[in-house]
């Protein structure tokens, strides 16, 4: 099965979130069973930068490709390379005007840039490709290929076979702009229409993926469930439970080969769970780093976008008795100021229990997750989450607030049975916030028996990318039957 992975970012050629990730492994999953997969991306500045600093090549193997029902007469060029030890191909969209900022989500024109970019990718297929059989977009950037595939492209005999599989990483984000684009883009007026991308009397490019698209996937089951209410459905839950029969969910995972804490090369001692003792190294090395009082106390660690959607409005409403706890708390982020300024006030105030980092540091990302005891997501909406999970990988006990992908992933602890791999809650408020840290804490205290048994619990979850491609194949397969039975 030929499948073609469209992405605005795939690590490491250019990353800015969790998509990258996904995009940047899940190719390297699929390969192992048998599909050829190939990657399309933007050739973003950063896509040079990296290049230099990871030492991959980039080749030119087509050039000024035009594309004629566009309302604009800018050509793209189109480059090669592979993803870092693989076979799979990547291919990048090159276009000076259109992808020219140092931002990989800015530009001089966020919807012409991805409406241009889609119908690239389509003339890119037909090239390099002809023969795809699967189209996997991601996210509102790509969301009207599928709406291109049934329009413009609904004859072409290149794709009669191809089907189309929507992703969505984050339904807060949904590419809304007003009703002109439509010129530009060469779509038929048709589907300016409620049964289209019409929204609100603006249009919706994620919309018209979820109604075009063959099958639609998030990226938790959870949040596949969530979306399709009011509280969480961005005006777009009504949509979303037309296509109810064609919408799955299905949990990201993460490269067990580049996260291993047995050989993971930027955290400070390696260590299994057969040599626990030695992630208990970890932790006095990074208390000596961060210029923190090293003892056995509990560390809890949290690396996140400081904005409310991570769960800091609760967080920070019962962070000071946290601190009177017998723990010691480490942050690495950045985002709304507010947050930043408050995180580096406690650290003055709390220089033996708090250690703020302001900055984003990947090295320094590993070091916390092998390091601290616990990890907090206490976050009030999370399509799946990747934190909690390279912290289970690490053995570090997650505390969470249980949704989207967080209560897909973190089991609560029972201490009769001995199962579970975390502590959390459901409501959202600080109150069950502390509840939970709390009750963490107080485990925490019971080493040789409870909290030996949660890391333990913890390591052995699950979590790869090779249990998620399987699911991803079956996906595929439904995409494809759907396509046959003329949805």
């Amino acid at each position: 099965m030929k499948v073609a992975l469209i992405s605005y970012e795939v690590y490491p050629f250019a990353k800015v979130g969790g998509l990258a990730d996904v995009v940047g492994a899940l190719p390297k999953y699929l390969e192992k069973l048998a599909t050829s997969p190939l990657v399309i991306m933007p050739k973003h500045k950063v896509v040079e930068v990296n290049a230099e600093k990871y030492s991959y090549k980039l080749e030119k193997v087509r050039e000024s490709i035009e594309i004629p029902y566009l309302n604009t007469k800018e050509k793209f060029d189109i480059y090669y390379s592979k993803i870092p030890n693989t076979n799979v191909p990547i291919y990048f969209i090159e276009n000076e005007y259109y992808f020219s900022s140092d931002d990989v989500y800015g530009g001089p024109d966020l919807a012409e840039q991805a409406i241009y970019f889609s119908a690239a990718v389509l003339e890119t297929l037909k090239l390099i490709a002809p023969d795809v059989e699967i189209i996997h977009v991601n996210d509102w950037q790509t969301a009207l290929i599928p709406v291109y595939l049934r329009t413009l492209y609904k004859d072409d005999p290149l794709y009669k076979k191809s089907s189309t599989v929507l992703t969505i990483h984050n339904l807060g984000y949904q590419g809304i702009f007003e009703p002109d684009y439509i010129k530009f883009s060469g779509l038929p007026e048709s589907v300016l229409d409620i049964n289209g991308i019409e929204f609100y009397g603006k249009i919706n490019f994620l919309k018209g993926g979820i109604l075009f698209a063959d099958v639609i996937n998030t990226v938790s089951p959870t949040y596949a469930q969530e979306i399709q209410t009011k509280e969480y459905g961005e005006r777009l839950d009504g949509v979303l439970r037309l296509r109810s029969s064609d919408l799955y969910g299905i949990l990201n995972g993460i490269d067990y080969e580049e996260y291993n804490p047995e050989t993971d090369s930027r955290i400070y001692v390696n260590y299994s769970l057969r040599e626990i003792e030695k992630k208990y190294e970890n932790k006095q090395k990074l208390q000596e780093e961060l210029g923190l009082p090293q003892g056995d106390l509990p560390v809890l660690g949290i690396i996140t976008r400081l904005v409310d959607q991570k769960g800091l409005d609760i967080l920070a409403d019962v962070l000071r008795y946290i601190l009177l706890m017998d723990v010691q708390f480490v942050l690495l982020g950045t985002g709304d100021k507010k947050y930043e300024e408050m995180f580096k006030k406690l650290e003055k105030e709390f220089p033996e229990k708090v250690s703020a980092n302001i900055t984003f540091d990947i090295n320094l990302a590993q070091k916390i997750y092998a390091g601290s005891d616990m990890f907090l997501m206490p976050s009030r909406y999370e399509p799946c989450g990747l934190g909690q999970m390279y912290s289970l990988r690490y053995g570090t006990i997650p505390v969470v607030r249980y949704t989207g992908g967080l209560a897909d992933t973190v089991k609560e602890y029972d201490e009769k049975t001995f199962k579970g791999n975390g502590f959390g809650f459901k409501e959202y408020s600080s109150a069950y916030l502390l509840k939970a840290i709390a009750r963490a804490v107080d485990f925490y205290k019971n080493k040789k028996v409870h909290w030996r048994k949660l890391v333990e619990n913890a390591m052995k979850t699950d979590l790869s990318w090779e249990r998620s491609a399987k699911e991803y194949l079956k996906l595929y397969e439904t995409a494809k039957n759907k396509k046959l039975q003329g949805r």
